[in-house]
This record gives structure tokens, sequence and C-alpha cells, in this order.
């Protein structure tokens, strides 16, 4: 998901008017422990299981101790249990396994609180939706039962149109035969298009004359200029900006149960990439109120950073430097948009082009260059990380050419650009990014979700075998994270792992195997080098003393089990900072 979609979501979606309180000095800039919570035991011991330190050499370790919120001993049993005192609590894992907390490289966590909010129209296995029929039953159930009044807006999220029978998007004739009374907005799995029936359209004041923004289009009924109801990229402001917002408690305690969704599946840091004014209000209002129990990394947009930095700075905070569970890592830049939604901005036109397109449609940029260059420029003048959405191999090139012209001007530095997506990076690529220092964060839950879709209509057999081309990568001498781009999918971290190492379609077919990560690779992309990419890797990201406790207990270890059955392994537990925060015996009793 890029922040295209992410900025005008939070506009809609969020509480531009939450408000915090000054925060707390942090000089040390590193994760601090929970803010507001009772003192963790004194000393824990982690001990009869397989402990996945994932440092430099790959020890597994047969115990660790954890001493308040930090890693104090990691090694052979014997030696760590002679630290052990009176006041020990010695934990017997039974033959599971302790890993570093996962740690994620690309999300959005306000967006994941407020979707869980809206209407589930996904397909399987995230959501119900296999056709249009099957829509628009599902969105007459919920006028029905919820008993919506005339003229509240209803927005669904997650339609597929790579998985629906019909394999289109629904447009406002589909959804005026579910109301004309109701305006409704669906939201696209990517967060890259929209549609809408007609009452949304003339919430939103799109009508035949209205032209299509730079960086967007109003898809039309064919022959003509009326709007069809499905908009693309930068068109999508329209129909956010006729949304309702939700009340600031009822975003606070979304909040809280997203963390608890990321805290499920093993993530003790989350990102919220794409942070809009009104998100990072929301962030700062539930770090000060105690709701932050999973260290945030916060990336504003380049349309909104100068704005939430101006007012985090005049309240005494810091680009870079923790507050409690928050901290303001970077900015984010978007430079196209979806594969799977055909919007990506490729070199060579898509497989199969959509409907309405010219045979050499290869999709388009969301920004200019000087857009691009100005601000990552301007960021690394100061020393400020910069991600950016690159999902074509247009727009990777676009990316690999800015860092290359600001290496020029400004010299080499430890900056860590990060390419998030990367779906289409091409092998010829990966040197050039190697000698800039640039990380590609692959969206390689892709391959599952919709390799089919990408080898048969996006980019064909051979273009689809090389997407998130992670193996490459590494043998090019880069570093390499994964991620799951919640809520475009759900935060599984086991999940994430097994797609890296399998590249397994929904159809059971392998999707370039010559790309598949070993276990430990898999396991390093969400960990020690997901903490390098937000440079965290001081305090997070393996299990080393002198580390923060961030740990999660799984049901077996990856690096054991057969490849295949790397999706079954469960969370037993997550601890953040030597804190439960998720259980599996009492799922609902942590926080």
């Amino acid at each position: 998901m890029g922040p295209i979609a992410r900025t005008v979501l939070a506009a809609a979606f969020l509480c531009g008017a939450c408000t915090a309180p000054p925060p707390a000095e942090d000089a040390s800039g590193e994760a601090s422990a929970p803010v507001a919570e009772a003192p963790a035991p004194a000393t824990t011991i982690y001990r009869g299981g397989a402990i996945l330190t994932v440092d430099g050499a790959g020890t597994v370790a047969q115990a660790l101790a954890v001493r308040g919120d930090e890693i104090a001993a990691v090694g052979d049993e014997g030696d760590v249990l002679a630290l052990a005192g009176p006041d020990t609590r010695v934990v017997d894992l039974a033959g599971r396994a302790l890993a570093p907390g996962f740690v994620d490289a690309h999300g959005h966590l306000t967006l994941v609180a407020r979707f869980a909010q809206t209407v589930n129209v996904a397909s399987p296995p995230v959501g119900p939706v296999r056709s249009i029929k099957e829509l628009q039953d599902l969105l007459r159930r919920h006028i029905d039962e919820q008993h919506i009044p005339v003229g509240q807006v209803i927005v669904g999220t997650g339609y597929d149109d790579a998985l629906l029978a019909e394999h289109r998007h629904p447009d406002k004739f589909d959804l005026d035969a579910v109301s004309t009374s109701h305006p409704i907005l669906l939201v696209h799995v990517s967060s890259h298009l929209v549609t809408a029936n007609q009452a949304m359209l003339d919430a939103a004041h799109v009508d035949e004359t209205t032209p299509d923004p730079p960086g967007g289009v109003f898809r039309r009924v064919e022959g003509s200029r009326e709007p069809n109801g499905v908009m693309e990229e930068h068109a999508m402001y329209a129909g956010f900006r006729a949304m309702p917002q939700p009340t600031p408690a009822q975003l606070l305690g979304a909040l809280g149960d997203a963390q608890r969704e990321y805290a499920r599946y093993g993530f003790t840091t989350v990102q919220d990439g794409a942070t809009d004014a009104a998100s990072f209000r929301l962030l700062r209002a539930a770090n000060a109120n105690g709701a932050l129990f999973l260290d945030v990394t916060a990336y504003p947009t380049w349309a909104d950073f100068d704005g939430v930095v101006a007012e985090l700075e005049a309240e005494g905070g810091a680009v870079g430097r923790y507050d409690g569970h928050l901290v303001l890592r970077g900015g984010k830049l978007v430079l196209d948009g979806s594969p799977q939604g055909r919007t990506a901005w490729l070199t060579k036109p898509y497989h199969r082009v959509p409907a309405g397109k010219p045979a050499d449609y290869a999709g388009y940029p969301a920004l200019d260059d000087e857009v691009v260059y100005a601000f990552a420029s301007k960021l690394r003048a100061r020393g400020i990380p910069v991600l950016a959405h690159a999902n074509g191999d247009a727009a990777a090139e676009q990316w690999i050419r800015t860092v290359e012209r600001i290496e020029r001007e400004q010299g080499p530095a430890d900056w860590r650009p990060v390419m998030i997506h990367a779906q289409a990076l091409r092998r010829d690529q990966l040197p050039r990014m190697a000698a800039l220092g640039m990380i590609p964060s692959f969206f390689v839950a892709h391959t599952f979700y919709w390799g089919d879709w990408h080898r048969d209509v996006v980019f064909g057999p051979e273009r689809a075998a090389a997407i998130s081309p992670a193996a490459s990568a590494l043998e090019a001498g880069l570093r390499v994270t994964i991620h799951n781009d919640a809520p475009v999918v759900p935060p599984k971290g086991a999940f994430l792992l097994w797609t890296a190492v399998n590249r397994v379609t929904r159809s059971g077919k392998v999707l370039g195997p010559d790309e598949r990560l070993t276990p430990l690779e898999a396991l390093r992309a969400i960990t020690i080098d997901a903490a390098y990419q937000a440079f965290e890797e001081r305090r997070k990201g393996s299990l080393e003393p002198g580390k923060l406790a961030d740990l999660v207990v799984l049901s077996a270890s990856p690096l054991d089990v057969e490849p295949d059955a790397i999706r079954d392994i469960e969370v037993v537990e997550t601890i953040k900072a030597g804190r439960t925060v998720w259980s599996a015996d009492a799922p609902n009793a942590s926080r």
C-alpha cells in the first residue's frame, strides 16, 4: 500500500482533533520501557527449547536470561542457570522455540485499526466474498442487520477483482443495485483503487465534467465521460473527502485491538508507514495515555512531513527519538501504484492490459522526478531515513536514479534508503542498489495472494517468476527485509516466513523457485535486518545481551520443520521489553 491511498484514507478515517500532552524527554533515542506499567520480574530464564538468537553466526542457544526489560545472558543452559537467584522465574519451553520479536518492515498500524471498523468485503482466506453477487448480498445484509439509516455512508475494504469470479471491479451499477439511498465506497485490497455507487459519486461531486487529477484516473462508462464509479490513485481523494470520521474514543479502542492483532502474530515493533498529521496525533495521544504497548515507527508522507515534524518539535519531541513507544523515524514517498490493480509503473506493458487501456499500457508514475528528489534530498541532508514505495521496475529505476543523484551531490553516508515492495525490481538493478547501500523490502506475500494473477494477467510467466527477487538481492550483497503491508494482507509473521521460503501460489504452484529464501534468511528479514532498516539493530532484532527483551515463543522452530510446515507454526507468547503482551493461553487478558 502506498501513501497516495494512505494519506487520503487517514484524512477521512482518523481523528484530526486528537491531541497529546508534551512528550517526556528521552535523550537516549532508543526504545524505552512501556509507559505506566508494573515492573517486570527481576529475572526470567527460558530453557528447554531452541533459542534462535539470529546473531551474526546464526547461533542456536540452550537458554536465555531476561533481567527487567533487557536480555542479560544467552548461551549454554548450565551457564545461564548459574545466574538464577531466589526470585528467578524459570520457564520451560517444552521443546518450543524462542526467537526475537518480529519487526514490521512495512505496514500501516492506524489503517489496520480503522479497517477493522469497516465491512470486510475481501475474498478468502481474509474475507467471504467470491463474486460480485456475494458482495452485493453481503452489503444488503449489512444494511438490514445494522439498520443503517438512509444517507449514512457505507465503507467496505478489501475487495479484490483478481479473486472475484467476474475478474473485474464492481462498478456503480453493481453498487446501485444494493442501494441508491446509501452512499457506498469500497476500497480495493491494494488501497490504490476504490469503487463507488452513484450516491457516493454525487457526495464526492464527481460527474462527467470532473477532470482526471494528475497521477489519477476516474474510469468512465465506455464511449462516454460518465464516471463508472472506479477511481484510481490520486482520483480516490474525491471519494475519501466525502467520508465520515469516527470519534477519538472509537479510534483509540481500535488502535488497541490492532496492536493485539500484531502481537498475536509475534510482532513487537510495528510500522505506521505513510503517517499523516491526523494519524500521528492519534498515535501521540495513545502513547501519552499509555495505550501503546508495542513500539511504533512512524513515517509521515512527503505531503505531511514538514507539518508533522514542526508540531512534534514545537512540543519538545525530535525526529528519530523515542518517546515511550513512539518514534517518528523518517519520511515516506510513493512512486507508483499497485501491480495487482495494474497501476504500478513498468518499463514494459502489462501482460494483459486493463479494459479500455492501449496495448502499450504500462502503468504510470505518481510523482515527477523533481518532487521525489526535492523531498529525499532534504531528508538526506538532515540524516533522516526515507522509504519509497516502488512496485514497478520503472518506479524502482526512478528511486535508484534519485539516490544516485543525491549521493553524487552530498557524498556517501549510512542513509539506508529503502525501496518498499520492489515487486518488479529487475536483477540488473540490484548491483546499483548494493553500491548505494539501499534496502529492498519485498512484499513477498504476493507470491501466495496474487502469484497466479501475476503469472496469468499482470506480468506473464517470466516476469512473474522474478517478482520479489529476494535470493538474487542477497547474492548481490543487499540486506533484505520482507513485509505483509497490513491491512493489505493480515500481519501474520509465520505465514510471511512461509511465503518467502516456499513461494507457493494459491493454486499450489511454485512461483520463481530460484528466489526462495532459506528459513534463516527469511527469519533474519523480519528480525535483525528489519531492525537494521529502521536504525534499531543495536537494541532489537537478535537475542544478545544488552538488547531489549523483545521475544516471541513459537510452537516450533522454523529452522527445524519442513519448509511447508512453517505456515503451521503458531505464536504461543509475545513478550515486549520483558512483559507479556499476548499469550495463546489468555489472548484477551494480557492488556
